[in-house]
């Protein structure tokens, strides 16, 4: 029965590919640029079919997908070619991909929160003697901020308790119109968790689709702040490469012990995914598209094309770490596997 849900796992990761790609590929068409292949996965090719002019591939590896546009890697005289179009238009077709994927994590947040409600991010349920009951926190604040970073959702608040290892915390919070800074020290409990005693509000029952929407773009925006926050533990070296951080082989399992728990879970599970891929695809680094990005804002700033060669090194080199990168976390992933529960 688990090999079903890997399988979902994987079909799940592969519509995140495709949906990504397919950004790239329609904002390639509508601006009159020539799309060669559209391949869905890695490595070699399974199975492929020849359209009118672009080649529709699917291969072994889920572990991406690419559209290979003319004119891509070098210049090429031709009017139809990427590299004939302005950097706006060449901007568009890079970035369209990133925002697939985030136009998918909120139509996946709008209809959740449409079907199961919300918490809205106010305290509740404070225990007695708690770090929160302690420090002043009482049942009905607002929290605004944490750290001084803007809470969107209740998982914010989750998330920085969580990364703040014990440390203090500086909640801004709403009472009754009067804002009030509140210093909480999270401490650990049996099972080895920092908390600081607070529970969740009552739940937003049967929300409209309006209502369910903005939710969702505060969901969307907290999993981007998140996102962001785990990438600098990471850069800064604060996070534990063993347990925190994990390749495609954890993703997968994470995904299937998902898929076992229920389909809404999965799906929201996507969602998550969806966002962290669009964030990462941003980061300004070579062979990713906010190193696209950036080389093409470049053009657009100087008016003056960045060399074929210089773009070509760059993107070569990039490949090359993100490959030595997928490699290393997928050899982590055997060694020392994120214990998922």
């Amino acid at each position: 029965m688990y090999i079903l849900y890997i399988i979902m796992a994987i079909l799940a990761f592969g519509v995140l590919i495709i949906v990504h790609e397919l950004g790239h590929f329609t904002l390639a068409k509508l601006n009159g640029v020539r799309v060669e292949e559209f391949s869905i996965g890695m490595g070699p090719n399974v199975f492929s079919k020849q359209g009118k002019e672009t080649k529709y591939s699917l291969r072994l590896f889920p572990i991406g997908g690419y559209v290979k546009m003319m004119g891509e890697e070098e210049a090429v005289e031709d009017e139809r070619s990427f590299s004939a179009k302005s950097p706006l238009r060449r901007i568009s077709i890079i970035i369209a991909g990133v925002i697939m994927n985030y136009l998918l994590a909120i139509a996946i947040f709008t209809t959740i929160t449409y079907n199961f409600g919300y918490r809205p991010t106010i305290a509740g349920n404070i225990e007695n003697a708690s770090p929160a009951y302690e420090a002043g926190l009482m049942n009905g604040d607002k929290i605004l901020k944490i750290a001084n970073s803007k809470v969107f959702s209740f998982d914010d608040i989750m998330a920085d308790i969580y990364l703040s290892k014990g440390e203090t915390i500086n909640f801004l919070v709403d009472r009754n119109g009067d804002k009030k800074d509140i210093a909480i020290t999270p401490k650990l409990n049996d099972e080895g968790q920092y908390k600081i005693g607070m529970g969740f509000a009552e739940k937003v029952e049967n929300p409209s689709m309006g209502t369910s929407f903005k939710q969702s773009l505060n969901q969307t925006a907290s999993l981007v702040s998140q996102t962001f926050k785990g990438l600098k533990m990471i850069f800064t070296g604060k996070a534990n490469l063993k347990t925190d951080v994990g390749g495609p082989v954890t993703i997968i399992k994470m995904s299937a012990a998902t898929a076992e728990s229920g389909i809404w879970n999965l799906v929201y599970f996507v969602g998550f995914l969806s966002v962290n891929l669009a964030v990462f695809n941003l980061l300004p680094f070579p062979a990713l598209d906010g190193g696209w990005c950036v080389i093409l804002l470049i053009e657009l700033i100087t008016r003056r094309k960045v060399p074929d060669k210089i773009v070509e090194k760059l993107n070569y080199a990039g490949f090359a770490a993100l490959i030595g990168l997928m490699i290393l976390v997928t050899i982590k992933d055997f060694v020392f596997p994120v214990n998922i529960k």
